[in-house]
């Protein structure tokens, strides 16, 4: 490698829209672009971000590319061109932004960019705070329109830099240009055949349980289909099954989905907080009723005494029928979001189940029959043996649930979501989604 080289990262976000396009794929396409003039230094890296924001477009996905090249001035300018082309600028959500970080050194910037990176993905941040963290650190950058892409682009940044977090894989392929908008043809069968032949080392390709392709968008971007694992080995292996309509390109991102890093652990109902993401300890107050929309609902009390609704939201389907169980005593940890002041449950951990109980007439201890009530407040008495009792006979039921960790569907799982198969918990017993 010759000795004038320079290093450069580059963090994209926020090209997309609700009807069409997609950051992935403009990175897909950047990195095969410049890999004629410059050599790629590093995985590509896609990161999803707070899934809880409410101006994000779709995923919440930013993009971080690492090449090293001899003219970074036309890199620079050749991204921002390719954003200016592609991002859908019509859309009024839409506002991409793009960050360049060069240098031989970047010990000076890592601490901040990655302290950024990982709020992101849990906190709340303003385009003001973006930009002021991008001119602290002299940063080369560039903001479309109101330019909260800039929020995205410096965590992809931060996250390159700092490559030390959990990360999966996903191998995604993109559609021909002339296809975008159109019906998409990826063979079923073939997906439910990669599924098992690479599960659990790839997962949330299919939904078995409900009968639903998952991997395949049903947005007019140009993804064909995706397929998300633990190792780069796994994804491909998977990809090399299905079947599907001409591939314009593909390519594999390290990514945070898959790793639960958008979760904070709650000492309380006080710590949490809407727009955020948690896990809290509490016991059920309340069996879960149903609302019109078919959402199940219940109320979790912490150590405290403070209350607050925790939701399995329609879209969750089957796992639905784990909340309906539960009954007031339960002790359990819920991992979700909370937006509105209720609680999104993406996962449950039931510790413990409270006693279920109830008085039944006593058995004869010489015959075995139940005895017969001898009338008001007098007790029991066996018609053949003539035998009596004054106390009812208390039997515990058996719950139609157990201890353990539940998750939602795969046709219900967020981006960040860790899959309980990824789970090392040998003492704590696992139910898959699946």
């Amino acid at each position: 490698m010759s000795g004038d080289m320079i290093k450069i990262i580059i963090g994209l976000d926020d090209t997309d829209s609700r009807d069409g396009m997609c950051t992935t794929y403009l990175g897909a396409l950047i990195a095969d672009e410049l890999s004629s003039s410059c050599e790629q230094a590093g995985d590509l890296l896609l990161v999803r971000l707070n899934p809880t924001i409410p101006y994000k477009t779709r995923g919440n996905a930013s993009v971080a590319i690492s090449v090293e090249c001899h003219d970074p001035t036309r890199v620079i300018g050749h991204v921002i061109s390719r954003i200016a082309s592609f991002a859908r600028m019509d859309c009024e959500n839409t506002n991409p932004g793009v960050v360049f970080v060069l240098g031989d050194d970047f010990d000076g910037v890592k601490p901040e960019l990655d302290e950024f990176f990982r709020r992101a993905v849990r906190d709340v941040i303003t385009i003001d705070e973006a930009k002021a963290v991008a001119g602290k650190l002299g940063l080369t950058y560039r903001a479309f329109k109101n330019g909260r892409g800039l929020i995205g682009a410096l965590a992809a940044c931060g996250a390159m830099l700092n490559p030390g977090w959990d990360h999966t894989y996903e191998y995604l392929t993109y559609r021909k240009k002339e296809m975008w908008g159109t019906p998409r043809f990826v063979d079923s069968e073939s997906l439910y055949e990669a599924d098992n032949c690479t599960y659990p080392e790839t997962w949330d390709s299919v939904d078995r349980v409900n009968k639903i392709v998952v991997c395949v968008p049903r947005s007019p971007d140009p993804v064909l289909f995706g397929i998300r694992g633990n190792s780069r080995q796994a994804v491909t292996e998977a990809v090399g099954i299905v079947r599907s309509e001409e591939i314009e390109r593909s390519c594999i991102y390290r990514t945070n989905q898959g790793t639960d890093m958008h979760l904070i652990h709650a000492a309380g109902v006080d710590d949490v907080h809407g727009m955020h993401s948690y896990i809290l300890e509490g016991i059920v107050e309340t069996v879960a009723h149903t609302i019109k929309g078919g959402h199940s609902i219940f109320v979790l009390s912490d150590d405290w005494g403070k209350t607050i609704d925790c939701a399995a939201f329609e879209p969750t389907k089957n796992f639905r029928d784990v909340v309906r169980r539960l009954i007031p005593g339960d002790r359990v940890i819920v991992y979700g979001s909370v937006m509105d002041g209720t609680f999104n449950i993406e996962k449950i951990n039931i510790l413990s189940l409270a006693e279920v109980s109830e008085k039944r007439n006593p058995e004869c201890p010489s015959c075995g029959k139940r005895m017969k009530s001898a009338g008001a407040e007098q007790g029991y008495r066996c018609r053949k043996c003539g035998t009596t009792a004054q106390v009812p006979e208390t039997v515990c039921l058996e719950r139609t649930i157990a201890v353990g960790f539940y998750e939602v569907p795969s046709c219900a799982r967020r981006h960040l979501a860790k899959p309980l198969i990824r789970f090392k918990t040998p003492d704590t017993p696992l139910f898959p989604g699946r």
